[in-house]
């Protein structure tokens, strides 16, 4: 029996503060100072919304606890700063990425 393996975009979904959820797109993922690190772009289900959102670049980090694996923001803004500068490097090829 052959297996088909379906390739496409990686997407998460993820539930703020308020309760309201969000999809985006993993499209690129560092490890770095032995914490791991997602790069992330918002995906609507609305032609619209896609069309007046800033296409912002999202980046949080992986952390886990007792319950397991989340992803959190990146508080301390050097951190964030030189996480952000690898992702810049790595991605401005493929994607229209202003800094």
């Amino acid at each position: 029996m052959s297996e088909e393996l379906e390739f496409g975009p990686d997407i998460l979904t993820l539930e703020d503060d308020e309760g309201n959820e969000h999809k985006f797109e993993v499209i690129d993922s560092i490890e770095h100072n032995d914490q791991e690190y997602l790069a992330m772009i918002p995906v609507f289900d609305d032609v619209e919304d896609s069309l007046e959102d800033d296409g912002e670049l999202v980046i949080l980090k992986t952390e886990e606890d007792s319950d397991g694996e989340y992803l959190s923001a990146i508080e301390d803004e050097d951190e964030f700063n030189e996480v952000a500068a690898i992702f810049m490097e790595r991605l401005e090829d493929l994607y229209e990425i202003k800094s």
